[in-house]
């Protein structure tokens, strides 16, 4: 895949299907508009994705930070991303002129949108625009319809506002994969290893967003092999002196050092939550506990 964050001077030379968005989560909505793209590839055409790079001064937190996005596409076989920092010229860039501008540096034959899809100075285009000027430059128009789950349409803030709630299931069911987070393991505080439960502890960036607090049961994958999890979500309240926010998995049955390596722990179910216990026997205890709680769920899930 070739990535690009410059958008200016971009040239592509290949023929290219496009599909335009903020593409966060890459959810189950996403991936329909993807097959479209991946349809039109048939024909001879690469896929390629333009989205808009997370500002700095961006204050809500992203299900998926640009860096995961990157793996996710390149995951799903797109030839190329342009992920285009959001600058005043591109955010006063008038809608026909932005048609113009990614027909032009794209060589766009086709363009994939969903219903919603909105762009341009003060969001003045639409799918409406987009199939009005696609005789004058010459793409094809492709409009793919919302999916929806239960009564709601799938959307990124309806997942962000399930995994707020901690209602992990259903917030997996809309992304059409386990939430995740990932890093690079990082030495801890040691405490679960004095009390016989070794953790791995990754600190995601502050852009990610994170459920409550809690205690979660999960997946982990190291170097493409999965293993089960008891991840602790928080700032570990109960070791003194407080600690950044992160998690904290014990990973069932792993005895290996991993410190340095990059996992990914994927978030399958909410157990309980974060709290504060009056002392380590008591912590203990507690984690003896989520340990077992943690064998029951993984013994009764058909996979």
């Amino acid at each position: 895949m070739r990535y690009e964050k410059e958008f200016k001077n971009l040239q592509l030379t290949e023929d290219t299907v496009l599909s335009i968005g903020k593409f966060d989560g890459l959810h189950r909505g996403h991936e329909r508009l993807m097959d479209a793209v991946f349809k039109k590839t048939a024909a001879g055409l690469k896929a390629a994705v333009f989205t808009f790079d997370i500002p700095p001064q961006q204050t809500a937190k992203m299900l998926t930070t640009n860096e995961e996005k990157q793996r996710l596409f390149l995951e799903r076989g797109v030839d190329y991303l342009v992920e285009c920092p959001f600058t005043p010229e591109i955010m006063h860039m008038e809608a026909e002129h932005f048609i113009e501008e990614l027909v032009k540096k794209l060589r766009v034959k086709c363009m994939a949108v969903g219903t919603d899809f909105r762009f341009g100075c003060q969001r003045r285009g639409d799918c409406r625009m987009l199939a009005q000027y696609a005789g004058v430059y010459g793409y094809e128009v492709v409009v793919v319809p919302k999916l929806q789950y239960g009564n709601r349409d799938i959307s990124s803030t309806a997942i962000r506002d399930e995994i707020c709630k901690g209602n992990i299931e259903p917030a997996n069911e809309m992304l059409g994969h386990p939430y995740f987070i990932e890093g690079i393991v990082a030495h801890g505080n040691q405490i679960g290893r004095k009390l016989g439960f070794p953790t791995v502890n990754i600190l995601p960036p502050e852009i990610k967003l994170l459920p409550p607090f809690g205690v979660y049961m999960s997946r982990v994958w190291i170097g493409g092999r999965c293993y089960n999890g008891v991840t602790n979500i928080g700032c570990k309240p109960t070791i003194h002196g407080g600690s950044p926010v992160g998690a904290e998995t014990f990973i069932l049955g792993f005895h290996e050092n991993i410190y340095g390596k990059y996992i990914r722990v994927d978030i399958l179910h909410f157990e309980r939550s974060e709290r504060k216990f009056a002392g380590l026997e008591e912590l203990q205890e507690q984690l003896e506990r989520d340990i077992q709680a943690g064998e029951r769920y993984f013994a009764g899930r058909p996979d």
